[in-house]
């Protein structure tokens, strides 16, 4: 999985909770995951259209009623699945939402090597500066990112890493990338 697949996925908020428990075996009706994920109806559902519309899940043809389909991984949401419930796993449950953000993970994936800002914004490409700076706003307050100055340059400058769960997370994120 490179890093824009990680960037789409993450952009919904339940789309790794979803890939992880269909891992898990959790089955794939609509109501089950729903239930198992703790996801509002609105919000789920449109995480699980655009899982299906990345291709890593689809409805199990003859399974199911039309009204209430199962769902499925497919070859590639296999292999995102799994990825998907390494990263939640190593994250503690007390700040799981975090990773429901929508540039934590893909920073997190970013953050396994001290980078500077202008690094993250090279590696993510789309994200904003605004949106870079709260991701890392975030993740500092959390202690998943330790921010450090560097004072070899003329002009010193903020280098980012990722530290304690951050740094479990990342080391996962980094190896789904």
């Amino acid at each position: 999985m490179d890093i824009k697949l990680l960037v789409k996925l993450t952009s919904r908020a339940w789309a790794l909770d979803i890939l992880a428990h269909l891992h898990r075996g959790v089955p794939g009706r609509q109501a089950t995951l729903l239930a198992a994920t703790g996801a509002g109806r609105t919000a789920f559902g449109a995480s699980l259209q655009h899982l299906m519309a990345l291709g890593l899940v689809a409805r199990n043809p003859g399974h199911g009623h039309p009204l209430r389909p199962e769902f499925i991984l497919t070859a590639e949401g296999k292999a995102a699945a799994a990825k998907a419930d390494a990263i939640l796993r190593a994250a503690e449950v007390s700040a799981a939402g975090l990773l429901r953000k929508s540039w934590t993970v893909p920073v997190l994936a970013l953050a396994a090597r001290p980078q500077r800002f202008s690094g993250f914004k090279a590696g993510l490409g789309a994200i904003t500066d605004r949106a870079l700076s709260t991701s890392l706003q975030r993740l500092e307050a959390q202690d998943w990112v330790a921010r450090e100055i560097d004072l070899s340059e003329r002009v010193p400058f903020p280098v980012y890493r990722a530290v304690n769960a951050g740094g479990e997370i990342s080391r996962v994120a980094e190896a789904a990338v």
